[in-house]
């Protein structure tokens, strides 16, 4: 008889492989059926049921044969060529790529790091990185160290290759998000790099071994860097880029994004520049910056707690939002009109007063929060 730990992990993956099959689509099959494995037991007409599963979606379950030969064919692969496969329900699998909607649920990892670290810092920028651009990433990871964060990157050239060897080189764990099969280094000149950067951290991919490595990959793989960092610094960039697209995606999780300020005239400081004058990244100036964002010590310091609000002097209305966000910790709209029972019209309004004082954040997906 199977186990049935393997069998759900079968199943997991054979879904999560199958075509046409992305996170957010494979988190409703599950969050409706209770497991892969009963997406493939239940009824037809129950699984028809299934928001966005259509006819051709349902004939996958007539592929289950084909779909398990393949998932058991990546578990042997896995074994002969030394990678690990994680499931979105793995202890191992990254927690902070849980909260995102649109995280991976199947994850290919090599290395040796554990994959929940206590602070992470992401870095990015261009590939056609200057000299102040090498030379400000190698500062910024010699002066994080005493934080001890892992650093995040995704092993291009450049600014990511940058990180990884100045990570290594004083001696902080680093994760490489690959945008191709987690058996294939690209670009291939990075492969010492990627083979050192195991012994303390992981190369981490979404993408099976012997998959197609697609322009559209690199995009994708940028919402993992920015739901893996606490913070995300960006070194250089060009007017547009992928670490733009990173640092976009960091601000729509609600992750603290920095900008490192550049020359005026140089085209590679014209994205950090307009991420600052945006107000979608705050100036980095030092680890101060992150360790004051984040509530970071150092060894031997007093650790730093968020300074509560003092309410008594608020209106009631104003009260009541307040005290809800503060135990919530963050809240759809919609929660906090059933909560305060205040009309959603003046709900808005005041929300949108308390946003003007620096009070409470809009979030994406109608998400308020408060910034102290």
């Amino acid at each position: 008889m199977q186990n049935p730990d393997h069998e759900h992990i079968r199943h997991f993956i054979a879904l999560a492989l199958a075509p046409k099959i992305g996170p957010s689509l494979f988190k409703a099959i599950l969050a409706y059926s209770g497991s892969p494995k009963a997406f493939f037991d239940i009824p037809k007409g129950k699984a028809s049921k299934i928001p966005k599963v259509g006819p051709k979606l349902l004939a996958l379950r007539e592929s289950r044969d084909e779909l398990l030969r393949k998932a058991d064919d990546l578990i042997e692969t896995s074994g002969k060529k030394g990678f690990e496969i994680l499931t979105h329900l793995d202890p191992k699998f990254p927690q902070r790529l849980k909260a995102q909607e649109d995280g991976p649920v199947l994850l290919f990892s090599k290395g040796k790091a554990d994959l929940n670290f206590e602070r992470t810092v992401g870095i990015v920028g261009t590939r056609s990185a200057t000299s102040y651009g090498r030379s400000a990433t190698k500062r910024i990871i010699e002066d994080l160290v005493v934080y001890q964060p892992a650093i995040i990157s995704g092993l291009a050239y450049g600014i990511d290759i940058e990180a990884h060897r100045a990570a290594i080189h004083a001696g902080l764990p680093t994760l490489a998000i690959m945008g191709s099969p987690i058996d294939q280094i690209y670009p291939a000149v990075h492969r010492k790099t990627a083979e050192q950067l195991q012994e303390s951290g992981a190369l981490l991919s979404e993408y099976a071994p012997g998959s197609k490595m697609m322009p559209g990959n690199f995009p994708a793989r940028n919402r993992i860097i920015a739901g893996l960092s606490d913070a995300l610094i960006v070194v250089e960039a060009a007017a547009k880029g992928g670490a733009l697209i990173t640092a976009e995606i960091a601000y729509s999780y609600d992750k603290e994004v920095f900008a490192v300020p550049g020359n005026l005239q140089s085209n590679f400081s014209e994205g950090c520049n307009n991420l600052i004058k945006k107000m979608k990244a705050s100036i980095y100036t030092g680890p101060n910056d992150i360790a004051e964002a984040l509530f970071w010590t150092k060894p031997g310091e007093e650790k730093l707690s968020k300074p509560k609000l003092d309410f008594s002097n608020r209106k009631k209305e104003e009260l009541a939002i307040l005290t809800h966000l503060q135990e919530k910790g963050e809240s759809e709209i919609d929660q906090i009109c059933y909560a305060t029972e205040i009309p959603l019209g003046t709900l808005s309004s005041k929300l949108l007063s308390l946003e003007f004082e620096g009070i409470v954040k809009s979030l994406p997906g109608k998400k308020f929060k408060l910034l102290v």
